[in-house]
């Protein structure tokens, strides 16, 4: 194995999720610069990994979406770095400052017009070529009810 591309570790589930800044950005609503200076002020764990082969984990995730919970409830960059210290150093730190719920990444598949399906292909065992099928499959069955296709 490559020192400067590991492989996000195995878990009980399987190999945990990884994410390029990029992807992480995006499911969290912020831009890389935001990750970055997150980052910088210590209030995000940099990436696993050096150079090209680094990766951000659920983790990272998870993190940003609090950070972002917390600042929806009004506090500060500060107020959130203290609450994080707090967090790290005392067990029985205030509920709001302990993680929510862990993060599952879903995927959303609009099918037609006010018609989509939501699911986690991880979970539910399905390569991507799986799910392009499912959804295929999902799209001929609609149209065959909605009377656009004659059944076979």
């Amino acid at each position: 194995m490559n020192d400067t591309n590991p492989r996000p570790p195995a878990t009980p589930q399987g190999p945990e999720r990884s994410f390029s800044i990029e992807e992480l950005a995006s499911l969290a609503g912020v831009t890389r610069r935001s990750v970055r200076f997150y980052i910088q002020s210590g209030l995000l764990d940099p990436p696993e990994g050096t150079a090209r082969g680094a990766y951000y984990t659920s983790r990272h995730l998870q993190r940003l979406l609090d950070i972002q919970a917390w600042q929806d409830e009004g506090l500060t960059l500060d107020g959130i770095r203290r609450r994080l210290a707090a967090t790290a150093t005392d067990a029985a730190a205030p509920e709001a400052a302990r993680p929510r719920a862990p993060v599952q990444v879903w995927t959303r598949i609009a099918l037609r017009p006010g018609v989509e399906v939501h699911l986690d292909p991880e979970a539910a065992g399905l390569s991507p070529e799986q799910v392009r099928e499912l959804a295929a499959g999902l799209r001929a069955l609609l149209d065959r009810i909605a009377g656009k296709d004659p059944a076979p």
